[in-house]
């Protein structure tokens, strides 16, 4: 009987000296637990009203959630006596490795965390960057997905795609049309100059205001090389851009103005023998 009260009151005194440790740590989790909640919904609302990429939104907030839940976590055991410096330590060294392993992948989610939020394109755009032109199908926290005028599909990874320099051709609503037409040296320029302007005052797509411009580019060895510069919606780019081309040939035939093909005069000379 004398055993057992000293062994009831061992168990008493120990837990009326870890009891208040144990009860505050539990509430530490508790509580912390929800304040983790409550920041990772509040970070989430606000993150949703800046017009951000929901799966950049929802990432964020659950990264937030799981940050302080960690911080709570130490905070918890540090409470009952655990020491947490050796499990830090270990934290940090394990994550070290994993991202030293996960190099190549970190830096393409990294790159894609910063695409979903400086938005230098989106769905739906024209691009051209990493080595490769196409229409954006879909923008992901590691890679883009482009379709190819010819209707391939190429994934670039999104690391290589934010260090290339990206060209997007549906940023804006208007784009200029750059074409080079030759003529003969013995054409008349101003008469090319008029069926020129003529031809493209009388296509619809081509915008009024900026108004397209037409001048002599360039007197190259077999042509006098006229700079075409029409105006267009975005959308109707590539259209006009083959159509003017063919009216513009039909018309330089009708009005006589030859577009010759690259030529170079050769001189012999003849030495006499005495």
């Amino acid at each position: 009987m004398a055993e057992f009260e000293q062994i009831m009151e061992t168990i008493w005194a120990v837990l009326a000296q870890f009891g208040l440790s144990i009860l505050a740590a539990i509430a530490i989790f508790i509580i912390g637990s929800w304040v983790a909640k409550v920041i990772s919904r509040f970070v989430k609302r606000l993150l949703s009203r800046r017009g951000l990429d929901s799966m950049l939104v929802a990432f964020v907030s659950t990264l937030v959630y799981y940050a302080i839940l960690a911080f709570v976590i130490i905070a918890a055991l540090n409470r009952i006596g655990i020491q947490t410096a050796s499990f830090i330590a270990v934290l940090g060294a394990a994550g070290l490795a994993i991202g030293l392993a996960l190099q190549g992948s970190l830096e393409n989610f990294a790159a894609g965390v910063l695409m979903l939020i400086f938005r230098p394109f989106k769905v739906g755009d024209y691009i051209e960057g990493g080595g490769t032109a196409g229409l954006v199908q879909a923008i992901s926290l590691f890679t883009t997905t482009l379709d190819t005028p010819d209707n391939r599909r190429v994934i670039v990874p999104n690391g290589k795609l934010n260090s290339d320099t990206i060209t997007n051709f549906s940023a804006n609503d208007t784009r200029r049309i750059d074409m080079v037409l030759g003529v003969s040296y013995d054409d008349n320029l101003d008469q090319v100059k008029q069926a020129i302007l003529d031809v493209l005052n009388k296509d619809p797509r081509v915008l009024k205001d900026p108004a397209p411009m037409v001048g002599v580019l360039e007197l190259a060895d077999s042509s006098v090389n006229f700079a075409v510069r029409p105006w267009v919606q975005t959308a109707d780019y590539w259209d006009v851009f083959f159509a003017l081309y063919e009216t513009l040939k039909i018309r330089m035939d009708a009005e006589g103005i030859s577009i010759p093909y690259p030529q170079q005069d050769v001189h012999l000379l003849q030495q006499s023998q005495n």
